[in-house]
């Protein structure tokens, strides 16, 4: 397995996502062994909850499957460069590396904008790799805008 799989396991979820009309955001967390143990994609609509980002919710799982808060040894594979406030998440988890696909200039907050893991109040910094299969994650993120700005044409 490589990082352009479990990129493409993001990217389903990302696809659900967008199915159930949610912006289409993927991510899935894969423990040292290769195994994927959790995956998500964006719910803060469906579930009511403006912190249902796809990397929180799979972060959630992951904490509840391996029964510890401490992500110690895994890696987070999510669609779109992740916001300060999955950032703030990812640090607290302890994940040991994030991969994203693609870059999201207005939100993103590893590569872009406030570039969280530089600050001195972060207190853990994974180990990030951008751009896998970003022109994939970012083609389903243009549909999905497409098709609304369409309908609201209507």
């Amino acid at each position: 397995m490589n990082d352009e799989y479990y990129m493409r396991e993001a990217i389903a979820q990302a696809q659900e996502a967008s199915d159930r009309g949610e912006v289409p955001v993927g991510a899935v967390i894969v423990n040292s062994k290769g195994n994927i143990i959790s995956r998500a994609g964006n719910s803060p609509i469906s579930l009511l909850d403006p912190s249902a980002h796809a990397e929180i919710l799979a972060i959630r799982q992951a904490a509840t499957i391996l029964g510890n808060y401490r992500l110690l040894d895994c890696s987070l594979y999510v669609t779109l460069e992740p916001c300060t406030m999955c950032a703030g998440a990812i640090s607290a988890a302890r994940l040991k590396r994030v991969v994203y696909g693609a870059t999201d200039i207005k939100g993103g907050a590893l590569e872009s904008g406030v570039r969280f893991f530089e600050t001195k109040f972060c207190n853990h910094k994974p180990l990030i790799q951008s751009g896998i299969l970003a022109h994939d994650s970012s083609i389903i993120l243009k549909k999905f805008f497409q098709i609304r700005r369409k309908k609201k044409k209507i």
